[in-house]
């Protein structure tokens, strides 16, 4: 399956798959938490490279898109909506030591076959390439919907690091090498999440 998968920088004509990719992905997000067309459009003129695609031919199967910036973990607390400046990932610093991962997702028919590896190795060259800090992220962690009745998120996210509970997000960025450095509270609008997420980052 990889090899038919292509990753490939953001381009204009791709935006409107990528709303709808957005409404698939992430049914659980407020409205107002997902990006559409205008959001894409946005991210192109600003800086495609840092946006990677995945295609199957001409179908958009995955996104791993973000920004450069530079961010301080000793003042972490941060929102969804503050630092993609609504969606428009206008706090982009093309000297920006990090690399913001703000959002990786990939087709609900299209996952287990590797395709969010290739984002994320992608990613990583890019971290690489531009010789840059590393990757840092508020990671969703949706299955806490399944323990949210009797752990609260930071003994969930906990027991998920320890590899007593598997989370299809947070496991899967801790195999790729993601530690924990913290929990953002409130960071996005998300009823599985209760609103919760971790900062997360991987150090080049």
């Amino acid at each position: 399956m990889k090899s038919s998968i292509q990753i490939v920088p953001l381009e204009p004509h791709y935006a409107k798959a990528l709303e709808d990719l957005q409404t698939l992905c992430y049914p659980t997000l407020g409205y107002h938490e997902r990006m559409r067309e205008e959001h894409f459009l946005k991210h192109y003129e600003l800086f495609p490279e840092t946006n990677l695609l995945a295609l199957e031919g001409e179908k958009v199967v995955g996104l791993g898109s973000g920004f450069f910036i530079d961010f301080d973990f000793e003042d972490s607390h941060h929102t969804f909506q503050e630092i993609i400046a609504g969606g428009y990932y206008t706090h982009h610093d093309p000297n920006g030591e990090w690399y913001y991962g703000a959002d990786i997702s990939v087709h609900p028919e299209h996952r287990s076959k590797g395709i969010g590896k290739l984002l994320y190795k992608a990613r990583k060259d890019l971290v690489k390439r531009y010789n840059r800090r590393g990757i840092i992220a508020g990671g969703l962690i949706p299955d806490f919907v399944h323990h949210k009745n009797k752990l609260s998120a930071t003994h969930y996210v906990q027991k998920v690091v320890r590899g007593e509970l598997t989370d299809s997000t947070l496991s899967f960025q801790l195999k790729n090498g993601f530690i924990l450095k913290g929990m953002l509270k409130d960071y996005i609008e998300d009823s599985a999440s209760d609103n919760w997420a971790t900062l997360i980052a991987w150090e080049n």
